[in-house]
């Protein structure tokens, strides 16, 4: 049996390493990401092809025999990046930690390193695996030689070489001397792609046989083959890999040089630490039996700071007496704060039953009361009433103070129960979400960040897929490590979080005036739920399916046959061979891209495009609401009761699903009348209040802009205001057409928009947008200077901030990678609008609640969508529900321009827009 050499091409992944991965840093800002992503690939490697025999092949400076046979020989390759440079060395270094040998050649090129490794190998019995990413490699392939590329999981035997290119891997030579090979800059023959020099090869046999017979080859390829004949020697020169290279006095025999080396521990792990790398840290840990140290990460922004270590004395107990539920009685009451979990049935919070409660009153000590486990259980648990009739009290005493992760989910399961969970003072998921919101905010991650800990999961004690089991299911013992634990893990992420947000102003208020309080209001209205006329969504569901089928069979006569319209392969095929329309973008795979964003822009021009959009979008709207939400009515309620995500969106945004109400579209006639089935009950109404152009009042407070406080201040059309300044005429005689043009420059920019965004949307030239921007920021300088100083306080601290003090994160505004920049900047600019105005509906959303409270009204909030609040209101409080709101919400913040909410009413929601 042969045995195996590993030979990792260090020089291609180090780039592919670097611009895969996002700009990531330590805690001292040095540039981690082609570190980790180089590493990563190591350790797949190792797991995947287990050998003693391994080495890592990089370039070594200098010029080699190609630089003196083609002096433009890699000649466009531009400089290395400075980021990228300054993690070479350490890759080197860790490489070497991980025992990995190490060859960089004077005066020989990398690829003919491994040529020569590879015949080595081969003469010796080996089989070996090549890592790389060059396409050039394939040549080497053979029934002893593999290629694979663990960036994209591509494994290339000489079966897979004859796939992807359509020759053999003895003739990859002869094919990319023809068709030449760009990231070496080695040309080819001038307009010879894959598939002539694929043709030629396979009519011919080789590329001296096309050369024998090029005055046989007819056309401008054949005129271009033989200008080109000169040149395709030295060209196939240059690309063939060198299997003979001199490597005496580099290693005495392969046996003994490629050898994997033990593990530099002590090194590792002090590399670790200092690049944050905690996941391998701990392993390395672990592997070596040895105590785990701290390492450093990036914590909150604040350099130096380290994870709290884990309290691993853990005393966990499963309550199954009397005795030792009253002890635990008598903790929880007298404890300053409770950490409270359950364990239940499902995670449909309106459905789920209880399983169990988990409680935690400090630090490494908690306890599990099981109440609905398997029946072999039973006789051991105490009765789940009982339990519930004497936590009552304390669950629903506000002087009892609770933490938990997401304890919005618990209160649903409580209240299925008829428990109103009162006294919550902490959520781990929002204290996280206030400190960081670009990061995971689940239980699990923030163990392993903050407490350096990796908790039990769910999966390793029930399974996963079809052979998972339910919770109540599991044996006590072990539903007690698993729920005991989370607990107690809650309670030390609160004491790990709470210092860092109660320090500061800002993200205190955030925490404790709209996060925490809001969560209670959204319980609320998912409680309430909203009625929908399941009648009036199925007929229009067999309206939608109608004009599906008349718009397919219009499809069908465009494109004078039938095809799947759903299916991106097939209607390339009509869009772009069979009809001839232009190409407008690829896919990934370089493939013609049918995306929204591609017919969109074809359908100005093309009646097809036009009718597959207009397809999917009531396609959409079929399956997505009219068939769907008649079956997601609670049975027991006769409602639908969507969730609201209050820690997903960066901005502070709510997320709306199962269903998600937020993004019924209202610009079609038919996304209109699927919220006319969002009615009333009888003797109700539904109100809406909604604010009215809220971020460009949030820009104008933010900006300070004399010309766009005064339009707000006096109440003017802001978008007619805007065109009479840009197009330097009178208000009144700003056409539709002009203020068209001002609404769209007015979103576009505070989204961050660019000139070509701007004429992509107005159907323009890039120049007429760009000079409409230019006169914008004439007339609105103060817009102009806020965006370039809040780019710059981005680039300085990292994060942008809202009117309130919310903590919006840029992880890549000081990216290397331009197009990630220069997003984060978009992000910069429009953030501290969205979140602003994100805070200022849940501000919103709790004085209204508040309101209906202390007023005991009848009337209640049902949905957030936007910017946008929707009551259910009775007959009788209509009139003074219409005037308070408007009130209620335009206090709830001091703006330099005045917030207004527009109120309507109506018998559905639609009516009441």
């Amino acid at each position: 049996m042969n045995r195996l050499l590993l030979l990792v091409d260090g020089s291609s992944y180090l780039y592919r390493a670097y611009h895969a991965l996002p700009d990531l840093r330590n805690a001292e800002g040095e540039p981690t990401g082609a570190i980790y992503g180089f590493l990563n690939m190591l350790h797949r490697l190792e797991k995947d092809y287990p050998t003693a025999y391994v080495a890592c092949i990089f370039d070594a400076k200098g010029k080699t025999f190609r630089n003196d046979l083609y002096q433009e020989y890699k000649a466009n390759r531009s400089a290395m990046p400075d980021d990228l440079a300054r993690q070479t060395g350490p890759i080197h270094e860790l490489v070497k930690m991980l025992g990995w040998p190490i060859l960089s050649i004077e005066g020989i090129e990398a690829d003919d390193v491994i040529g020569t490794l590879v015949s080595i190998a081969k003469r010796k019995g080996f089989d070996t695996v090549v890592s790389t990413g060059d396409k050039d490699m394939s040549q080497l392939v053979r029934d002893c030689v593999t290629l694979v590329n663990t960036m994209n999981n591509e494994i290339m035997d000489e079966e897979g070489v004859m796939r992807k290119f359509g020759v053999p891997p003895d003739r990859i030579v002869d094919y990319l001397s023809l068709v030449g090979d760009t990231s070496d800059n080695i040309p080819g023959v001038n307009k010879v792609g894959p598939k002539t020099a694929v043709k030629w090869l396979t009519q011919y046999g080789s590329l001296d046989a096309i050369i024998e017979n090029a005055v046989n080859i007819k056309g401008t390829v054949g005129d271009n083959l033989r200008e080109s004949l000169e040149w395709l020697p030295q060209a196939r020169q240059l690309i063939t890999i060198r299997t003979d290279c001199d490597l005496s006095g580099q290693f005495k025999s392969i046996e003994e040089t490629l050898v994997k080396n033990s593990e530099d521990v002590s090194g590792l792990r002090k590399a670790y630490e200092r690049y944050g790398f905690k996941n391998w840290l701990r392993e390395l840990n672990a592997r070596h039996q040895e105590k785990e140290t701290k390492g450093q990460i990036d914590l909150f922004g604040e350099p130096g700071t380290k994870p709290e270590k884990f309290v691993a004395k853990q005393e966990y107990e499963t309550v199954l007496t009397e005795e030792q539920f009253e002890k635990w009685l008598n903790l929880i009451d007298q404890a300053p704060l409770t950490s409270l979990d359950t364990e239940t049935t499902s995670l449909d919070s309106m459905t789920a039953r209880l399983v169990g409660i988990s409680l935690s009153v400090k630090p490494g000590f908690a306890a599990y009361i099981p109440l609905a486990h398997h029946p072999i259980e039973v006789a051991k648990q105490l009765p789940l009433d009982h339990v519930l009739k004497k936590l009552k009290s304390w669950l629903e005493n506000p002087a009892k103070k609770k933490v938990g992760q997401n304890l919005k989910y618990d209160s649903h399961i409580f209240a299925n129960y008829h428990i109103h969970l009162q006294g919550i003072a902490h959520d781990t998921l929002l204290e996280s979400y206030v400190l960081e919101s670009h990061r995971r905010h689940d239980m699990d991650s923030l163990s392993e960040r903050l407490l350096d800990y990796k908790p039990i999961s769910y999966e390793e004690i029930c399974g996963k897929g079809a052979s998972q089991i339910g919770f109540d299911q599991i044996e006590l013992d072990c539903a007690t490590r698993y729920a005991a634990e989370d607990a107690d893990i809650t309670f030390q992420l609160h004491e790990n979080m709470w210092p860092r947000i109660e320090k500061n102003e800002g993200l205190r208020f955030i925490y404790e005036k709209i996060e925490i309080p809001v969560s209670l209001v959204l319980q609320k209205m998912e409680r309430n739920g909203v009625l929908i006329d399941p009648d009036l969504l199925l007929g229009q569901s067999s309206e939608l399916a109608l004009k599906i089928d008349e718009l397919e069979k219009k499809a069908y006569s465009v494109a004078e046959q039938s095809f799947n319209l759903n299916s991106p392969k097939q209607l390339a095929e009509i869009l772009f061979d069979k009809l001839g329309l232009p190409l407008v973008k690829k896919t990934p795979s370089g493939a013609p891209s049918t995306s929204e964003e591609v017919l969109e822009k074809l359908a100005l021009d093309y009646p097809l495009p036009k009718i597959i959009l207009d397809f999917r979008g009531m396609a959409k709207l079929k399956s997505t609401y009219t068939d769907k939400l008649p079956r997601m009515i609670n049975p027991e309620t006769g409602r639908v009761h969507t969730n609201y995500a209050q820690a997903v969106a960066v901005t502070g945004r709510l997320a709306s699903n199962d269903p998600n109400l937020q993004n019924i579209p209202v610009k079609t006639e038919e996304g209109r009348r699927i919220r006319e089935a969002f009615i009333a009950p009888a003797g109700c109404y539904i109100v809406s209040a909604d604010y009215s152009q809220i971020e460009l009042r949030i820009m104008a407070h933010l900006s300070d802009d004399p010309g766009l406080l005064k339009a707000f201040r006096e109440g003017q059309d802001v978008h007619k205001a805007t065109a009479s300044e840009i197009f330097d005429i009178a208000p009144l005689e700003v056409t539709p057409e002009q203020r068209r043009y001002a609404k769209v420059i007015n979103f576009g920019l505070i989204y961050g928009m660019s000139a070509f965004g701007v004429a992509s949307n107005l159907g323009i030239s890039r120049t007429d947008a760009k000079n409409y921007i230019d006169r914008y920021f004439r007339r609105y300088p103060g817009v102009a200077e806020y965006m370039d100083a809040i780019r710059q306080t981005a680039r300085e601290q990292g994060y942008v901030e809202t009117v309130f003090g919310r903590r919006l994160w840029l992880p890549e505004i000081n990216s290397p990678n331009g197009p990630r920049r220069q997003a984060a900047e978009r992000a910069a600019i429009n953030a501290p609008m969205q979140g602003t105005a994100a805070d200022i509906i849940k501000l919103s959303m709790i004085a209204v609640n508040d309101w209906i409270e202390n007023e005991q009204l009848e009337s209640k909030l049902i949905m957030q969508v936007h910017d946008e609040l929707v009551l259910e209101v009775p007959d009788k409080e209509l009139e003074r529900v219409r005037k308070r709101l408007p009130e209620l919400m335009g206090q709830v913040a001091s703006l330099k321009v005045p917030l207004i909410a527009d109120v309507g009413f109506g018998k559905n929601w639609e009516e009441a827009h």
